[in-house]
């Protein structure tokens, strides 16, 4: 039980539910939640073993903006309202489903749940129950977050236990929440629900069949909740050298940070979401949610493999969500027609070179990773402490612009922390503690440029992976540390001379472009982005003046 009295009496009502139920499954072998997926046709058995699954068309990836927090007094000041992901709720119509989830539940023929943890160091660990009627949620579970670890009394959430209950199918009744939740396009009343009451500890997913939404629901209740312990949560992946050295990327979809954190000289912890307390780095989860969309086998073999390799089905439990597989169960990842957001969910264990424990000492080398598209910005470049503080509160990659007719630009995107969706307290929290650790542990930040050079998208050229690993290679031994760098008046960063073994030519960026005016415009155009963005978003938040002096066009 949790020691919040408000927080225990949701509990109360569900274990009510549970109690009077006629099948409740708790805690099933993997075994036997793989068997009942299968049973239960949550999934269809693929010609290697592991799971397909398909959603409804409005279930194939997140859902924003039917994606809620609940107003009340005790923690409004602790989340930021201006940003656009961090959407309030009342509580009154968080209750009104939380009421509507147990009737449902109490009509559901079989009941799942998984009692987990969130956190590879179990100091930190938040225990986690999941309740479904669903068995693919509760494999995903299994696959994705960690168990129950001896020492979980140790921990500083033992008493603060977090409740999930998700029902994928379970599509609301419109007219009941008429004016209570947002009107679609076509004029009707959502009946999709994906919400977190921070206070009381609960999470309800309701007609969201996406796996990512049990994800980033638990993920975006541990950023929420950890800074308040002492731990940064970050949206990166960790992996470690040979001599215990550990490292953080940081980056958005299409910098290359599954890449490059994938190192067969390094031992990975994790890819997606870790924490940084005073005792280290530790993985969220157990598994990895990887896309498949134009995944090749010699490129990405770890997670070819994980997904695909051959075993019985009993024995795999990899779900393939998603994706497309022809009549003889083989699968095309190439097509895209139902989704290009297909997934993969796996135990880290199906990958060669981690980590088991998930944890490592304080990191001395972090990457900030972005594909300028503009390609204005330098392969690599060193960043002081308050310009760290300041791309972290940016995340700033492109995306390109894709197949809509006459767009050719490619388009700027900014994600605060590089995972602005899931990290709802007000801005100063996240970036002061980066700081601060920095500090306390020597940590030196590195922005490295994975989109383009010699000109934007469409002119320049991609860069070399070949290259962008000796960069990181270079940060990582500690080499960076011995060149000399110079400052860029633009972006405000250090740019090296020269680095051993590398072509000076191109770590100046405005040296790898024909046309020196068409460079000077392109840079000052991202410089004035960065400048209006940092305004829209941080105009009015507590932002120390000599962070707000290291934004690119001030």
């Amino acid at each position: 039980m949790n020691n919040n009295p408000a927080s225990n009496v949701l509990v109360n009502k569900i274990d009510q539910v549970l109690q009077n139920h006629q099948e409740v499954i708790i805690n099933p072998e993997r075994k036997k939640i793989i068997s009942l997926t299968i049973k239960n046709k949550d999934a269809v058995v693929s010609a290697n073993g592991s799971l397909a699954v398909w959603t409804h068309p409005e279930s194939t990836g997140r859902s924003p903006k039917d994606t809620l927090i609940v107003k009340r007094a005790k923690s409004e000041k602790n989340i930021d309202w201006d940003s656009p992901n961090n959407i309030p709720v009342d509580p009154e119509t968080f209750d009104m489903v939380f009421e509507d989830a147990l009737e449902q539940l109490g009509k559901c023929k079989q009941l799942f749940i998984t009692d987990r943890v969130l956190g590879a160091d179990s100091k930190y660990a938040l225990p986690t129950r999941t309740i479904s009627d669903k068995a693919i949620v509760a494999l995903f579970t299994d696959n994705m977050f960690r168990p129950v670890p001896k020492d979980i009394k140790k921990s500083v959430f033992s008493d603060e236990n977090f409740t999930l209950i998700v029902l994928p199918n379970f599509k609301l009744d419109r007219s009941r929440y008429e004016g209570k939740l947002r009107k679609l396009a076509n004029g009707k009343t959502s009946n999709m629900f994906i919400g977190m009451d921070m206070d009381r500890r609960i999470g309800i997913i309701c007609g969201s069949a996406y796996c990512g939404s049990v994800k980033k629901t638990l993920f975006t209740v541990m950023n929420y909740y950890l800074p308040f312990k002492g731990v940064l949560p970050l949206h990166c992946s960790s992996n470690e050298g040979i001599n215990g050295d550990s490292a953080l990327l940081l980056g958005l979809s299409g910098t290359g940070k599954t890449t490059l954190s994938s190192d067969p000289k390094r031992a990975l912890l994790g890819d997606d979401e870790h924490g940084w307390s005073d005792r280290g780095i530790s993985n969220f989860e157990n598994g990895c949610y990887a896309k498949l969309i134009n995944l090749q086998k010699d490129k990405e073999p770890e997670i070819y493999d994980a997904s695909f390799h051959e075993d019985i089905a009993e024995n795999h439990g990899a779900i393939i969500e998603n994706c497309m597989m022809w009549p003889d169960g083989t699968f095309d990842l190439d097509d895209e027609r139902l989704t290009p957001n297909s997934r993969a969910s796996y135990p880290l264990t199906f990958l060669t070179n981690i980590k088991k424990s998930s944890t490592s000492g304080h990191p001395k080398t972090i990457l900030f990773l972005t594909a300028d598209a503009n390609g204005v910005l330098p392969p690599i470049s060193k960043l002081t402490k308050n310009q760290a503080m300041l791309w972290f509160l940016m995340g700033y990659t492109s995306k390109l612009a894709g197949t809509e007719t006459g767009i050719t630009e490619p388009q700027t995107t900014f994600s605060r922390f590089f995972g602005e969706p899931f990290m709802p307290l007000i801005p100063e929290k996240y970036a002061s503690m980066l700081g601060e650790k920095m500090k306390e542990h020597g940590t030196q930040v590195y922005l490295v440029n994975t989109g383009w050079s010699g000109g934007p998208f469409g002119e320049g050229s991609r860069m070399d992976i070949n290259l962008t690993r000796s960069l990181v290679n270079a940060a990582l031994s500690g080499v960076m540390k011995n060149v000399e760098y110079i400052e860029d008046p633009l972006f405000h960063i250090q740019v090296p001379k020269s680095i051993p073994k590398i072509d000076s030519e191109i770590l100046i960026p405005r040296n790898t472009w024909k046309n020196k005016e068409a460079y000077d415009l392109r840079a000052k155009k991202l410089a004035s982005e960065f400048s209006a963005k940092f305004d829209k978003s941080y105009g009015n938040k507590n932002i120390n003046q000599d962070i707000k002096n290291q934004c690119p066009g001030k």
